[in-house]
């Protein structure tokens, strides 16, 4: 994964901002939408695509076409530099192999604990009860 192509292959678009904000949001175009197709991408090799495909398929657009949207800040180029963080953060989240779980086991002494304690306890309530005639 080149991270540097990847970067080259991203488009963005601009739009308004919803919500508040008055004049400042009525006019300006703050909210930065990031488009990355992986099927053409280049700089990923067909196992990552294939990865990225399968993890991300309830989040691509027709064509496996990503889209990612920042309005968090009121200045257009602060919300492209957080999505791209964004996404940089989510494409080798998702393409980094995850480890695979070692079985432990329960020492010999931990069982013997547990058991000795279970037997004490068996036997306060034996204990507890009324003595039989």
């Amino acid at each position: 994964m080149n991270i540097q192509k990847i970067e080259n292959e991203l488009t963005y678009k601009t739009s308004r901002s919803s919500g508040p904000g008055g004049q400042h949001a009525n006019k300006t175009e703050s909210r930065v939408t990031l488009f990355f197709n992986i099927e053409n991408s280049e700089a990923l090799t067909e196992s990552e695509k294939k990865q990225l495909l399968q993890k991300l398929k309830s989040k691509l657009s027709s064509g496996a076409i990503l889209q990612l949207s920042s309005e968090q800040y009121r200045s257009q180029h602060r919300n492209k530099e957080l999505l791209k963080q964004r996404f940089l953060q989510l494409i080798t989240k998702l393409v980094t192999p995850q480890k695979k779980r070692k079985k432990t086991k329960i020492s010999k002494l931990a069982h013997k604990k547990r058991l000795d304690k279970k037997k004490r306890q068996a036997e306060k309530k034996i204990h507890r009860r009324k003595p039989e005639i």
